[in-house]
């Protein structure tokens, strides 16, 4: 078969570019570091490190994610750090203000270093982040939760729900708390308190001077001494009347019992009744125990309801308004000394009650931190699977690419010397 000169040129010209391509291959695999450097060298390994890549990048934004969602949670724990230690110190002060041996100089020095803590509790409740967003007001974050009303009471201007971010694929984490959880919640673990307010025929406490007590009773409790009684849960009030049936006791009362289903006081069927001796009088219902002293006046009132309950909603802030307000009034009649009494012994149980709250959520923003340590340690090994998967997938073995970049250079070589051999064949050199 004849071969002629131009078909052994063109073939010898297509062997080098071929040695010569497979060598530029190799060469660009060794500089960088891939095996996979174009999709057209393995396109079913380049098309699954596209997926592995897309959910590393996925990874990355969730640790992202954490990332702000720890510094949400750790400013929220250090804020409720500061709220117990005021609780703390506002307890601390009602203990000292409760001593009998105190003027009313001494309770107005102590009225203003609870204003204090009520103004540093006020100011941590509307606590921004770094972005500027309202840490407490739930997804109402552009304005204060707190703001204080014509009467110069707190009102809550949040919502009640949580900011929350997704932290891993199946975890979405609440990464704040309202206001209401923490400054107008109890545990569910609160029990009964007393109160002397008087209160309307829905069960709503009579705002200002009106709703308070006229005469000097004071109260002991409630005590719970029956669990299982049917009433146990319920509201009740002690109301005192003027005696009309016995000649030798002022004053009588009657215990009632709010009625939920009609969403009023059942003033009709008492729970129970009574003439009022005082004097360390006891009165049961309900499954608690009362102890009442001191001379009422007509229409006064005592309610015992559960932390809570719709009708004895808590409020750190109304708490300790009514403190301040109680130790600034100065004591000089026997109802003054009830009413301070009074308000004394409920502002405590409602801040015991209060610590325990801001306790409570503060050790769920605790486990929120911990939980945010176990998912970054699972992501961190996600991210660590999906790196060796990519690894596996379009790295390079340099042993084995070196080997075969010697052994392209050796057959670039030879090409290259046979080129030049067969370009230099001439038929004319046998003429």
């Amino acid at each position: 078969m004849r071969i002629s000169s131009v078909t052994m040129f063109d073939q010898s010209t297509a062997s080098m570019n071929r040695q010569q391509s497979d060598f530029l291959k190799v060469s660009q695999q060794i500089a960088s570091g891939r095996r996979v450097v174009n999709p057209s060298d393995d396109p079913q390994a380049a098309s699954r490190a596209v997926g592995v890549d897309q959910a590393k990048a996925v990874t990355e934004q969730y640790a992202d994610a954490r990332t702000s969602a720890r510094n949400s949670l750790a400013q929220t724990e250090s804020i409720l750090n500061s709220v117990s230690d005021a609780v703390t110190s506002a307890k601390t002060l009602l203990i000292q203000a409760s001593s009998e041996t105190l003027s009313n100089v001494d309770r107005d020095s102590i009225a203003s270093e609870l204003k204090g803590i009520y103004e540093t509790m006020l100011g941590q409740a509307n606590a921004t982040d770094g972005n500027g967003r309202y840490l407490f007001g739930g997804y109402a974050d552009s304005a204060p939760p707190f703001v204080k009303n014509a009467d110069g009471n707190v009102e809550y201007k949040g919502d009640n729900n949580a900011r929350e971010q997704r932290v891993d694929a199946s975890r979405l984490m609440p990464v704040t708390e309202n206001g209401e959880s923490i400054f107008k919640s109890v545990p569910s673990s609160a029990g009964y308190v007393a109160e002397s307010v008087k209160t309307d025929n829905n069960g709503d406490s009579i705002a200002g001077p009106g709703g308070r007590n006229n005469g000097n009773v004071t109260f002991g409790g409630p005590q719970v001494s029956d669990v299982n009684n049917d009433g146990y849960g319920d509201s009740y009030r002690v109301v005192f009347s003027d005696n009309t049936t016995d000649p030798n006791v002022e004053f009588n009362y009657r215990v009632e019992r709010f009625d939920t289903a009609n969403d009023e006081w059942d003033t009709a069927t008492p729970v129970s009744d009574g003439n009022y001796t005082g004097e360390g009088q006891s009165v049961s219902f309900g499954g608690l125990n009362i102890t009442l002293n001191g001379e009422p006046e007509a229409d006064d009132e005592i309610l015992v309801a559960q932390a809570g309950s719709d009708q004895r909603e808590p409020n750190l802030f109304r708490t300790m308004e009514e403190a301040i307000r109680v130790l600034e009034n100065p004591v000089e009649t026997d109802a003054d000394k009830a009413d301070l009494r009074n308000t004394l012994n409920t502002s405590m149980r409602d801040l015991d009650n209060a610590l325990d709250n801001v306790l409570t959520v503060r050790a769920s923003a605790g486990a929120r931190l911990n939980e945010l340590d176990v998912i970054d340690a699972v992501g961190s090994n996600r991210s660590l699977n999906y790196e060796q998967t990519l690894s596996d997938l379009v790295d390079l073995d340099y042993n084995e690419a070196i080997s075969e970049y010697s052994l392209r250079q050796v057959g670039l070589q030879a090409s290259q010397k046979a080129f030049v051999d067969v370009k230099g064949m001439s038929l004319f050199d046998y003429l």
